[in-house]
């Protein structure tokens, strides 16, 4: 098996870390798709199947007489391009989202897309009211749930429910939105279908209602909503349940003619790119009981005691990290997209548990499955904005850092392609990313497909009645008066003391099994504390507030951290290095809980320069847009900037999905009453 500790070799003044526990492995023995019962993804059809079109005017929310939306979470059949041995089709049992303003009632996967004016200036701003029922019947969950985490019915007060008598628990997240907290879709705050369970939070935000508020007062951008029910939040999004809500303004209007000269519907794609396993009789496989994929990684081969009392035959159990190996796009596994030779606007989610990617597109013939084949260099694009809007600037690049839960805004130039096929590809491995390139003889699947993610065939004549407006030159050149209104961070300048570290560890639970987590800087004991997520809430900016924070990641992996409520800017990433002598790691029990205690003496850069990693758009990294996501690389500090401007209870975590269900979340409570 192979750690992703390569940062501990490649400086000897991280040394001091050898004693923390290692870094999530990843075995790759075989391949999953060889695994009896599972499909064979080297058999599955590549770029055969048309992609659904997620900004298509019939795939978009139906507000009621109201003005107010009405969305079911239930169950669904849906077709993803999976065949079996013969060629025929196989349909999968999802979960999904559906209208109940439009007939049929279907719900979907990716649920159908908001598209939502912004109020940002506006003096009577109005909301978006979405009434989000819970519609799963009782009874099992489609994938297998490990009752022995933290979650919803784990709680004080709730070990007497269970799915099979209460149903699923849900609750939906919108990622991105800038919310009122009892609306924000905290994991406490989940239901189930008959709302005779509910979260403990509930009573503390004045009450229950599945009849949520959304203020639109942030600009235009990429937002997404997911399930995020405590403990839950990997499998409840594994089975279908995430979709797009796109904000818009008067210069990012969505419509032709804009004042940017953005490429508009059919011109622009919304793509949620996730990846899966199946069984090979087409439902949705996850792993997580002895022989799946990953399990001696993660539970034998890291030493954990699995009570068969508590865990029968082994199982079932969370595993530290998912990589499927099927590539889904808006639900249909490696579809295509055929497209006119002209400037094409992309809105891409990386939706995934895991995930890390490192984008780039190839220009290969036509039928070509092989992103290996290309003899051309990467395709130039521009990037223009990220989650939660547009940039100042257009930025060219060949390649894009990619991490779970971010979305970025893009326009490739598909004209000088006309007759060829053009390949999004993915250039990491299916195993945790550590910043750099990945190895090939490890950590890829055997005969791995995941390198390849859709295709586009320009194959379609140009409609020369709808002009290709789009130039970089014009986006980076745009105003206020004339286009775009340059982004810019809004926060004021920051007094020393508002600075807040924060730290990123891993530990191992009560059963020995691979737990990360999040700490805090302890100012009296002059130490940092990774803590779980039941502990004393430690992030409590002052209403109003605008804080510098700092993140120390103290693991081997990158972690995408997000935090609820607000957008950021992201100041830089500096590298870190101990003194040997000055530094002690004592592992402690919290309530049952591993905790780790580690003590930093003389903190400081790298020797040499300036001790910053200035990983820019040549190594695929494009920050300069408001985010609600950020990658942070081990062994380093990464320093973001943001506001708080709503009281109430919030979250930050990773959105490695495995990482959030299994304690890498923590409470964010902004102003009195944490």
């Amino acid at each position: 098996m192979t750690t992703r500790r390569s940062f501990l070799k490649s400086s000897a003044g991280l040394a001091a870390l050898a004693a923390l526990p290692l870094s999530v492995r990843w075995s790759v023995a075989r391949a999953a798709g060889l695994i009896p019962g599972l499909s064979d993804p080297l058999m599955q059809p590549k770029f055969t199947n048309l992609v659904p079109d997620a900004l298509a005017p019939g795939f978009r929310y139906i507000p009621n007489k109201k003005g107010e939306f009405e969305v079911q979470v239930r169950t669904a059949t849906q077709f993803t391009g999976l065949v079996d041995a013969n060629g025929t089709p196989l349909p999968t049992p999802v979960w999904g989202y559906a209208d109940k303003n439009q007939q049929p009632k279907v719900a979907t996967w990716p649920g159908k897309t908001f598209e939502i004016q912004s109020s940002l200036g506006n003096a009577n701003p109005r909301q978006t009211v979405v009434k989000w029922s819970n519609g799963l019947e009782i009874g099992q969950h489609l994938l297998p749930v490990d009752p022995n985490l933290h979650w919803c019915y784990s709680l004080p007060g709730y070990q007497n429910f269970s799915i099979a008598t209460n149903g699923v628990p849900i609750i939906t997240h919108l990622h991105g939105g800038h919310t009122d907290f009892q609306f924000d879709g905290n994991p406490e705050f989940f239901y189930n279908a008959y709302e005779d369970v509910i979260g403990p939070q509930w009573a503390k935000a004045g009450g229950f209602t599945t009849k949520f508020r959304y203020d639109n007062d942030v600009r235009a951008g990429n937002l997404w909503y997911h399930d995020h029910a405590l403990g839950l939040t990997r499998l409840n999004v594994y089975a279908g349940l995430a979709g797009f809500y796109f904000v818009r303004d008067e210069y990012d209007t969505g419509q032709a003619g804009n004042p940017i000269g953005l490429p508009a519907w059919p011109y622009e794609k919304a793509y949620a790119i996730q990846d899966r396993m199946f069984r090979d009789t087409g439902e949705l496989f996850y792993p997580a009981f002895p022989g799946d994929p990953a399990y001696e990684d993660f539970i034998t081969g890291e030493g954990a005691t699995l009570p068969d009392a508590l865990f029968p035959g082994g199982g079932p159990t969370a595993l530290a990290e998912f990589f499927g190996d099927h590539m889904v796009v808006n639900g249909v596994i490696w579809p295509r997209e055929d497209v006119e030779p002209r400037n094409y606007r992309l809105r891409l989610l990386n939706g995934t548990d895991s995930r890390f990617m490192r984008l780039q597109f190839r220009q290969v013939p036509l039928k070509e499955t092989d992103p290996a084949a290309s003899l051309a260099d990467p395709i130039p694009f521009d990037v223009i904005g990220s989650d939660q809007g547009l940039a100042s600037r257009a930025t060219r690049v060949t390649q894009l850092v990619f991490e779970p839960g971010s979305r970025y805004d893009i326009v490739v130039d598909f004209q000088p392609l006309r007759g060829y096929r053009v390949i999004m590809e993915n250039t990491l491995g299916d195993a945790p990313f550590g910043g750099e390139d990945p190895d090939p003889d490890a950590d890829f699947y055997p005969d791995s497909q995941t390198n390849r993610i859709m295709a586009f065939d320009v194959v379609l004549p140009r409609d020369r009645s709808v002009p290709d407006r789009y130039s970089r030159g014009n986006f980076n050149n745009g105003n206020l008066n004339g286009g775009l209104a340059p982004w810019k961070y809004s926060g004021n300048a920051n007094p020393e003391d508002s600075v807040r570290k924060v730290a990123l560890f891993e530990g191992k639970d009560e059963f020995g099994r691979l737990q990360p987590l999040l700490g805090y800087w302890d100012p009296v004991e002059q130490l940092f504390k990774g803590v779980p997520w039941h502990m004393p809430t430690t992030e409590n900016p002052d209403l109003g507030a605008t804080e510098i924070w700092e993140v120390y990641n103290f693991t081997g992996d990158a972690h995408p951290i997000h935090l609820h409520l607000v957008n950021f800017e992201i100041l830089n990433r500096r590298w870190l290095t101990w003194d040997e002598d000055g530094s002690t790691l004592d592992v402690m029990q919290h309530n049952g809980q591993m905790g780790m205690h580690l003590k930093v003496d003389n903190v400081r850069k790298v020797p040499g320069a300036d001790g910053l990693d200035n990983r820019g758009p040549a190594d695929g990294y494009v920050e300069g847009a408001p985010k609600d996501m950020v990658t942070c690389l081990p062994g380093q500090v990464t320093r973001i900037k943001a506001t708080f401007d709503k009281p109430g209870r919030y979250v930050w975590h990773c959105h490695i999905l495995s990482h959030e269900d299994h304690e890498m979340m923590r409470v964010l409570h902004v102003g009195p009453g944490a």
